[in-house]
């Protein structure tokens, strides 16, 4: 197990400042953007595949480094409902498929999407109840006719490049929970897998070690994000909570730094979890902790990362 960063948490800076400073912190595995909704500071797709100098050097940049990329992201709703919206980060999808195929990189990370409830609707329509029947029709029509058809195209397109799609389970869009990522798996096959991401799990309700367990080989990376769940605030209105990510003190949950909404005994079994069903790859950082800046919250994650990952692998090497 290693840890790494998503770099889209440096955007404001160059590529080569970017990774030196991931250097500076002791990692040596980046995740890069490469459009849709993380943007594209450091990895443009379009460009990169048109134009073999750049593409090239690119590569150097990374290599001269010492650093590896452990996936590209176009984290993206590819069926959203504005077909203008859908098609451009289709677009974007499907050349970073294609440039992770140029750079010898097996995985893409992206979202599900969410269609409308039917042919009609102007925005997505995320479902969380079956009734009334107008939500069961709904949930049922967006499956058949928007997901399993986009998905089963886009994974054979996938597999001809020899890319592993890791779909993101997060709410908001149709696959968000394990029963919705296997559900999609099971019907557009095995180059569909998920980057999972705790973060999302936690307040929903979701056990992430029982989720890592009944996922397995279907996780193909993982990212390290905690959540601090509000037990007042909850009591109180429940975990739905559509108020801004900046009312932090109001809200059912916000997103924190790994250790600041589950402690060390969490993330060791956590990471030993992941190692038991085969997993031994990539912890990619995400930062989204709005209580702290992305300095401060990266390092500590480092810090903290760092500290269980090699706890644990010398405890590994004990039991051999």
């Amino acid at each position: 197990m290693k840890v790494g960063v998503f770099l889209a948490l440096f955007g404001g800076q160059t590529l080569e400042k970017a990774l030196d400073y991931v250097i500076a912190q002791g990692l040596d595995t980046v995740e890069v953007g490469a459009g849709n909704y993380p943007g594209d500071p450091h990895c443009k797709p379009s460009v990169l595949l048109k134009d073999a100098t750049a593409l090239e050097k690119f590569k150097k940049t990374f290599a001269d480094k010492g650093i590896t990329i452990s996936a590209l992201s176009c984290h993206a709703n590819p069926l959203h409902p504005n077909k203008a919206y859908a098609d451009a980060h289709r677009k974007v999808q499907r050349e970073t498929i294609l440039l992770a195929e140029k750079l010898g990189i097996r995985r893409v990370i992206t979202f599900s999407g969410c269609p409308g409830g039917g042919p009609d609707d102007k925005v997505p329509n995320w479902i969380t109840c079956p009734w009334p029947d107008d939500f069961s029709k709904a949930v049922a029509w967006q499956w058949e006719e928007r997901v399993f058809p986009f998905w089963t195209d886009e994974a054979k397109f996938a597999k001809d490049h020899g890319v592993k799609v890791c779909l993101e389970m997060h709410p908001g869009f149709v696959v968000y929970n394990p029963e919705t990522m296997m559900k999609l798996r099971k019907e557009a096959g095995p180059m569909i897998g998920a980057n999972f991401d705790p973060s999302h799990l936690f307040w929903q309700g979701i056990d992430p070690i029982v989720a890592v367990k009944n996922l397995g080989k279907a996780i193909f990376h993982v990212h390290a994000k905690d959540t601090r769940v509000d037990p007042q605030n909850t009591a109180a209105d429940g975990v739905l909570d559509v108020k801004s990510y900046g009312d932090e003190i109001n809200r059912a949950w916000v997103f924190r730094t790994v250790g600041y909404g589950h402690g060390p005994e969490f993330w060791k079994d956590f990471v030993s979890t992941l190692r038991l069903v085969g997993y031994d790859d990539v912890l990619s950082i995400e930062h989204e902790d709005s209580l702290m800046s992305v300095n401060e919250g990266f390092t500590k994650a480092v810090q903290f990362l760092k500290g269980l990952v090699l706890e644990e692998k010398r405890g590994a090497m004990w039991w051999a």
